[in-house]
C-alpha cells in the first residue's frame, strides 16, 4: 500500500499538522478504548510539534507517551532525546512520560524491561526521517536492523552515542504512524521513503496505516 503523504508549505506548517493529527488520533484511540499510548521520536521536529500541541484539546492525563529511541547518555544530558522531550511536551503530559532506562549499567537488561512495559500495540508512533534513511535509531549497517524477536534493542555507537530503540516489529504494529519529515537535507531519503526503497532503514517500517507530513523543502520543491 502507497504512503499517504501530505506536503506543506514550511516546517512550521509541518509541525502545527502533525499536531492537529497527533491530537485527532489521541481522542480517536480515548473513544475506542479510553487512553492512547504514544511512543515519539528523538529529533528537533517533535519539539515543535508539541508547540503546537499546548493549544489542542488532549486529555493528557489519559496518555502515556513512550519513546521510539535514547540515547545511552546521563540524564539531562542535550543529547539525551528525554530531555527536550520533557522540556516540549504541554506540561499535563509529563507525568505519563515512560522514559527509556538508559542510565542502566546494563543497556541489554534495561532493554528487555523497558519491552515489558510496552503496550501490546502503540497508540500512534511518530517517526522522523534521517538524511541517511534512518528512522528511530534503526541505522544502516547497525545489527538492530536485524532484529525481530525483541520490540526494544540497544545498537551499535552512531554520531558518538549507543541508542536504544524499539524494533521493526514494534513499529509494523502500531495502529498509526505519524511521519514529521522537515529540512532540504531530507530530499533524497524522503524521495526512497516514499518510493518504498527497503534499503534504506525507514523503507522496512509497515506504511499500510501511515500518514507522512512533509515540508516543501523536503519534498524537493
Amino acid at each position: 500500500m502507497a504512503l499517504a503523504v501530505e506536503i506543506t508549505a514550511d516546517a512550521e506548517a509541518a509541525c502545527a499538522r502533525a499536531a492537529e493529527l497527533v491530537a485527532e488520533y489521541a481522542r480517536c484511540a480515548m473513544a475506542a478504548h479510553g487512553s492512547c499510548t504514544l511512543a515519539v521520536s528523538g529529533g528537533r521536529s517533535p519539539w515543535a510539534m508539541f508547540a503546537h500541541l499546548v493549544g489542542l484539546e488532549v486529555a493528557w492525563d489519559r496518555v502515556l507517551t513512550y519513546q521510539v529511541d535514547e540515547r545511552i547518555a546521563p540524564d539531562g544530558d542535550p543529547d539525551r532525546n528525554l530531555t527536550h522531550l520533557i522540556a516540549s511536551v504541554p506540561e499535563p503530559a509529563q507525568t505519563g512520560i515512560r522514559p527509556m532506562p538508559v542510565t542502566d549499567p546494563d543497556p541489554e537488561v534495561a532493554a528487555r524491561r523497558y519491552a515489558r512495559i510496552l503496550p501490546p500495540a502503540f497508540d500512534l508512533v511518530h517517526l522522523g526521517l534521517g538524511a541517511d534513511g534512518h528512522t528511530a535509531s534503526l541505522i544502516p549497517g547497525d545489527p538492530a536492523l536485524a532484529v525481530t524477536d525483541r520490540d526494544v534493542a540497544v545498537t551499535g555507537t552512531y554520531q558518538g552515542r549507543r541508542r536504544m530503540t524499539l524494533t521493526y516489529p514494534t513499529l509494523d504494529r502500531a495502529r498509526r504512524i505519524l511521519w514529521l519529515v522537515t529540512g532540504a537535507d531530507k530530499v533524497d531519503a524522503l524521495a526512497r521513503l516514499v518510493a518504498g526503497d527497503r534499503t534504506i532503514p525507514a523503507g522496512r517500517v509497515n506504511q499500510a496505516n501511515a500518514i507522512l507530513i512533509a515540508d516543501a523543502a523536503a519534498a524537493g520543491r
